[in-house]
This record gives structure tokens, sequence and C-alpha cells, in this order.
């Protein structure tokens, strides 16, 4: 992962060997077909190790099936299909590399084309400064299974992201993923089918609007977990339809996202000052809002818990959200049992659930401080599910919710502070 994928594998030049070594569901490849994708991938990657600040890499329209994975280590580097419908790398038939395309680089760009079927990790950038992802589609087109990728468009360490115009489809653990990141824009994208749509997670300054998060075990998800580079904070989530996202959850066991339950529309967890105002969520089966920490996940890791990680969700504010529907078939038995306790057979959750874990050393008179609290607006009833004492004595009072925050200014990056 962190070495420049050099190797072509075999495949991409023995024409006799490619079926063999394809593994592709679809129709085979004819001779002449091969041959010319095998060019194909070995021109590309050239161009690749060859960029250079300023290089411009058009990849024209067609479908390419291509055997290894793709890596770039440079900086301003623009890569540029013909269009997400019309220039299709498929990595079907991928032998080696981890992901479909690796980059390290600053101000790097990738638009107009569509990565799929890759083994790993769709596309991922890795510790890069200016970083534009745009009309970009990343897909897994065998539908929902635990084989495929872990993540679809996916920017790690990296500052000033723009996702835009994108799409994201089928990752066994999130579409569009944003990690440890600072200064970071998701918008007017789509995920679907994937186990979480968007994920926000250890990062600090995002803004995620005018996106469409559909047909997900988890639509939206705002996360903080341990032992990582950095905790998040100060995230808006505004403008966005999280719509019917009870997908059965196909993430590989022992992950975070593998908690995540289905029916999940907007899932904070263990963050802080994150903001949710202005969406449209209906009918997630579970909930349409989801406030928890670390205790309510199951997720374990061997090296333990670093000390100074915070579990605990903070400056939560929900306002002005249109919530329709949902809540009416919570995903796993405790949540079932919980429901038609407090709701019978026929009832649903109220739109906001928070687990109930919060920090006792913080407390002041059994409340926390005004500006940490979680703050929901009368736009949405709140049901304190009481995780702490295993959901035994819910609460359904929304009166210590009822109170505000503070508003998060919004996120500027150094793409669109150049447009201004």
């Amino acid at each position: 992962m962190n070495g420049a994928l050099r190797v072509f594998a075999v495949c991409g030049f023995i024409v006799v060997l490619l079926a063999a070594c394809s593994k592709t569901d679809g129709p085979p490849v004819s001779a002449e077909k091969a041959s010319a994708d095998a060019a194909f991938q070995k021109k590309l990657q050239e161009q690749l190790l060859d960029a250079k600040p300023g290089t411009v890499i058009e990849i024209p329209a067609g479908t390419y099936h291509l055997t290894s994975g793709l890596s770039l280590r440079a900086d301003g580097v623009t890569i540029r299909g013909a269009g997400m419908e019309q220039t299709i790398l498929s990595f079907k038939g991928q032998v080696t590399g981890p992901e479909g395309m690796l980059v390290y680089g600053n101000g790097f760009t990738i638009e107009n084309l569509t990565i799929e079927d890759s083994k790993g990790d769709g596309l991922k950038i890795n510790d890069g400064d200016t970083i534009t992802i745009r009309k970009v589609k990343v897909q897994w087109t065998g539908g929902p299974k635990v084989t495929n990728g872990a993540y679809g468009i996916y920017p790690v360490k990296t500052k000033n992201v723009l996702i835009e115009d994108s799409v994201a489809i089928g990752a066994s653990d999130a579409g569009i993923y944003v990690g440890q990141s600072n200064g970071v824009i998701v918008r007017r994208s789509r995920a679907e089918g994937n186990v979480a749509g968007i994920e926000i997670e250890n990062t600090v300054n995002a803004d995620v609007y005018d996106n469409v998060a559909t047909n997900n075990t988890g639509g939206i998800l705002v996360f903080n977990m341990p032992n990582l580079s950095q905790p998040g904070h100060s995230t808006r989530v505004y403008k966005n339809k999280v719509d019917k996202n009870n997908l059965g959850n196909f993430a590989a066991r022992g992950t975070a996202v593998a908690s995540v339950p289905a029916g999940s529309g907007i899932v904070i967890n263990s963050n802080s000052k994150v903001e949710i105002f202005d969406n449209d969520v209906t009918d997630n089966q579970t909930a349409n809002v989801i406030i928890s920490s670390y205790h309510s996940t199951g997720y374990y890791t061997e090296k333990g818990v670093a000390a100074n990680y915070d579990p605990y969700p903070k400056a939560i504010y929900v306002y002005g959200n249109r919530f329709k529907g949902g809540g009416d078939s919570p995903d796993g038995l405790d949540l079932k049992a919980l429901k038609i306790a407090m709701y019978g057979l026929g009832g649903h959750f109220p739109d906001v659930i928070w687990d109930g874990y919060v920090d006792t050393k913080l407390l002041v008179k059994g409340a926390l401080p005004p500006e940490q609290r979680i703050c929901v607006q009368k736009d949405a009833e709140v049901l304190n599910a009481d995780g702490p004492g295993k959901y035994k004595n819910p609460s359904k009072d929304a009166a210590p919710f009822r109170c505000e925050l503070a508003k998060l200014p919004p996120v500027t990056i150094t793409q669109l502070a150049a447009q201004s």
C-alpha cells in the first residue's frame, strides 16, 4: 500500500493466458480486445509513472479491462475521462494491486470517468492537499457482497478535499468516505447500495450537502474512531435527501460499520460539533437519526482504546429538518424489543434516537455544560434508549434536548476560495 505499483501482471501482456487470469463473469474478451486493453494499461501506467506537475492525462471514451491496480505519485496531475458513462476502467479481472487507483500527490484532480469492480478500494488518495474528485463513479456491479471492495471514493489524511457530482455504489464499507482529513466538501453526489453511503470519519471541518443517500445500510455517517491520527469535529450535514436506507448490512465482521443497523438514516457516533439541518430524511426503518457513543458499536480493537479517546457525542445540533416515516421496523433484537415495548407492534420509534451514554465526569447538576449538549429542536421527538441500562429505562422526555447551540461556519477550501 505504501509503494508505487510498478509490476504489471503477466495476464496483461500474454493474450493466451488472459482469459484464465481475468476471472470475468461476463462474456469472454476477444484476443484483439484483450491485446488492446493490455496495451492501454501499459501506456496508462507509464503516463502515471512519468507524470509531472501540470500533466493532464486524457482517457478517451471506452471500456478498458485492467488486470493491475494503477498508481500515481506526483503533484499537480489531472486525470480526465470523456464522461462518467463514457470512460470506464473495469477491474473485474484484477490480479495485482489492492486498489483500483492509488494516488499520493497534492493538487490532484480526477474527473469524468468510472472505476468499477476493483479487488479492493476503488479510488484511494493518501496524504494529499487540494484534492478534487468530480463526476467520478466508483461501483461494484455484482450487487451488495462482502467481497466487494471496502471503500469507493476514499481520501484519507488529506486537506482541502472537494468531492462533487460523483456516485458510489456497492462498497462493503463506505461508498464515499473521507477520513482523518481537514477541510472537506462533499456535494451533489449520490451513494446507493453501500453499507455506509457517505462517511465522514475523524475529520475536521466538513460540509456535506445536496447529496442523495438511498438504499444503503446507513445513509450518512459522522464517526470518530479510536487510535487514529486525529479526532474529528465540526461537520455540517444539510440539504441532503436521506431516504430508505434499509439495506441489510453486508460489511465484513469486526469492522466498525458492521455494527450499523440497517435502516439508519443519519448516524453520529462519538463525534462533536455536528450540525444536522434542512435535510429530507425519510423512511429509514430503524431511525431517521441516531446519536450514539463508541460504547454502542460493539467494535473491538486488540490494541485497546487510547486513553485520550473521547467516546461520547457532544455539541450535536439537529434542527429544521423534514422527517417522514421510518422507525417502524428496527434492525436487531434489542431494538425490536424496545420498539414493541414502548410503541407497540404497529408503532414506530421517533425520528431521533440517542443511545443514552454520557460522560458523567462532565455533568453539572445532572446535565452537560450548555455548549456540549445534544440539542434537537421541535421538528423531532427524541428517545433516550438507555443503552447503559441495557434499554431497561428508556425515556421519551424531549425536554432535555430542547436547546440551541452556536451554528458552525461554512467550510472554505482552497479550490473554492480561488474561484470567489
